[in-house]
């Protein structure tokens, strides 16, 4: 389905949400205006808090998160929601530690560095599991995520599986109350303070570590393997996408703590134009986009997942009529 020129179309369609996948947002926005002059995407990185906020309040004309709206979340929106899986990211634990460049951590000992049970580096614990690693005796700051984030919530959610007493005392969801820690906003700024504070550990998606030149943890996956995010990786968790979950993927080699970003979208636009413009623009996304997640660090969207996204899209309406006549 060909994108085509509007002269009608709108200058402006304004985003908010997930820093997750900023990067490859950023990166679409301005391929974009190469397709389609008429349409510029003005996207925000406020936290997938504040776009399903945001858009379920109808102040931006799409939202973005990387944990799906629950039920009650779409009933207590002003208008009816859809969500379109766009790109595949990996959260990771990301450290700074001068001298190690290779730990590995089972998804226990992470929930117990997250809750303070292992509060140093050298605690035997972390020793015993990275033979050889020659950890510091320093205290662990531990630096989280202050805003809601689909990041925050496919950590804790993955977290809450394998640890009891870290689902008993913070849970999974987008809004993390972590008993120990420095909060920072965004993505960005958890990776720019662990890379500015020595024996720091924090969560953040790839890309922004790769960005921050951050070594990060091999994670134990559910199948007993220690697997670093590589794209590969990422897209072995997305083939076992469950729903619009792919986190603690069931496949050994897959990255556990993988998260799924989605566009949300009303329904039914109540300006024809616009609605066009953004329809137009998230079928390009998921089509021709792809071929640009791989240079900034995302897997592409596997064939049932775009597919799942074709036909939620043929779904879309724009006051009133179909945007894609009808299917």
């Amino acid at each position: 389905m060909a994108c085509r020129k509007n002269e009608h179309a709108p200058r402006v369609v304004d985003g908010t949400g997930a820093t997750l996948p900023y990067p490859l947002y950023a990166r679409w926005a301005t391929e974009y205006a190469h397709v389609d002059p008429n349409v510029r995407i003005n996207y925000q990185p406020l936290g997938s808090g504040a776009g399903v906020r945001q858009i379920a309040d109808g102040v931006v004309d799409f939202g973005a998160t990387d944990e799906a709206m629950s039920e009650a979340e779409l009933e207590r929106a002003g208008r009816p929601l859809v969500q379109i899986p766009t790109t595949v990211g990996a959260v990771v634990l990301a450290y700074h530690l001068d001298g190690v460049e290779d730990i590995e951590l089972t998804p226990e000992l992470a929930a117990d560095v997250f809750l303070g049970a292992i509060a140093r580096w050298d605690d035997a614990r972390l020793r015993a599991a990275n033979p050889g690693v020659a950890f510091p005796s320093q205290p662990i700051t531990v630096v989280h995520r202050a805003d809601g984030s689909g990041t925050s919530a496919a950590l804790t959610t993955f977290l809450s599986r394998h640890s009891a007493t870290f689902r008993e005392r913070v849970g999974p969801g987008k809004i993390a109350h972590f008993p120990v820690g420095i909060g920072a906003k965004g993505s960005d700024g958890v990776a720019a303070f662990v890379r500015s504070t020595p024996n720091t550990v924090g969560y953040v998606e790839s890309a922004y570590a790769r960005a921050a030149g951050l070594s990060v943890a091999r994670v134990m996956n559910r199948k007993g393997k220690y697997v670093p995010p590589t794209l590969e990786a990422m897209d072995r968790a997305a083939r076992r996408a469950i729903g619009l979950s792919i986190v603690d993927a069931d496949d050994e080699l897959a990255y556990p703590i993988a998260a799924l970003s989605l566009l949300v979208v009303p329904r039914d636009a109540r300006d024809r134009a616009k609605g066009e413009a953004l329809a137009r623009f998230v079928w390009w996304a998921v089509h021709e986009g792809q071929r640009f997640a791989e240079a900034e660090g995302y897997a592409p969207l596997p064939p049932d997942l775009v597919a799942r996204a074709e036909s939620t899209l043929r779904e879309l309406r724009a006051a009133g009529a179909p945007i894609f006549g009808g299917g």
